[in-house]
């Protein structure tokens, strides 16, 4: 069946329910010397009479009939599928997938899935988590992707989700107990600091230090490196060393007083998380609404209130 086909049958029932060519017209948006038309291109392909057609009325042929008996279930099925698709496309349901790393999974997506999926109970949300390098995101079939804007490739859309965000140097307590605290970025020279390493293969980190226009860049000695910001946190609960990672991750534990803050007044900001998804895509329904609640207003602090994982 060509398209032509399609057009005409659908011009068919048109008529057919209303024993109209005018009233079919005026439902297609058409004229009726083009239903006419259509009508009679249909009839010679098929080679024989559907309607019955005077100046006065129209009616069915018994072929006409049969046909309509036959067509009218799988049109009605076309139509429903087609309303479904529109349903969906107004009603976040499905899969949402997202590539994200540990932080921004953290602090972007952690303090709002419960009300998300609480909201949109028909989503399932997708995470993949990973420390490594930005990704192609389509080609990984993902629905948006997690980075700083500086990550994000020039083709993708990107929203902010988060304000700036502050970093941290944290040990804990213990560790400061055998080790007098740093009071200048070289001070980090002479300590156990834990290294971490972008990705699996990636390089080491070098820790940014801002105060007063300066900026200092730090790359740190110790003898354990990880590639996780949460095995991070767990290297410097365990005392083995200072670690640096935003304060939004580190809040809760020196909240509860099992890390303790050095070279606050060094700490530099970061300009924040971006959500991106590809530009030429039309976004699901589940990532336009997921947009809507982690969309970061004007002036809003990237700082969350984070549950403490251990």
């Amino acid at each position: 069946m060509n398209r032509g086909d399609l057009n005409d049958l659908n011009t068919f029932l048109a008529i057919a329910d209303h024993l109209s060519f005018r009233a079919a017209a005026a439902q297609l948006g058409v004229t009726s010397s083009a239903l006419s038309h259509s009508i009679r291109q249909l009839e010679e392909r098929l080679g024989v009479r559907l309607l019955h057609r005077t100046t006065r009325s129209v009616s069915l042929t018994d072929s006409g009939l049969r046909l309509l008996e036959r067509l009218r279930p799988g049109m009605d099925q076309i139509s429903d599928a087609l309303e479904e698709l529109k349903e969906e496309r107004r009603r976040p349901s499905g899969r949402l997938r997202i590539y994200t790393q540990q932080w921004t999974a953290a602090t972007v997506i952690a303090p709002v899935w419960q009300r998300f999926l609480s909201s949109y109970p028909e989503v399932h949300l997708e995470l993949c988590v990973d420390s490594g390098p930005t990704i192609d995101i389509v080609a990984g079939g993902f629905d948006a992707g997690l980075a700083v804007r500086e990550r994000v490739p020039d083709e993708m859309i990107a929203v902010r989700v988060t304000g700036p965000m502050e970093a941290a140097v944290v040990a804990s307590p213990s560790y400061l107990a055998k080790h007098p605290a740093p009071r200048m970025p070289d001070d980090l020279a002479s300590h156990q600091c834990v290294q971490f390493r972008i990705g699996r293969d990636g390089e080491i980190f070098r820790w940014r230090f801002e105060r007063n226009g300066s900026r200092k860049f730090v790359s740190p000695r110790g003898n354990i490196t990880v590639n996780t910001a949460e095995t991070a946190i767990r290297a410097a609960l365990d005392g083995l060393g200072i670690v640096y990672m935003l304060d939004a991750l580190a809040e809760p534990f020196l909240r509860s007083g099992q890390l303790v803050r050095v070279l606050e007044p060094w700490s530099p900001c970061i300009e924040g998380a971006y959500l991106y998804y590809h530009g030429r895509r039309q976004p699901p329904a589940a990532l336009r609404a997921f947009i809507d609640m982690v969309r970061a207003p004007k002036g809003r602090s990237g700082r969350r209130s984070l549950k403490n994982p251990f």
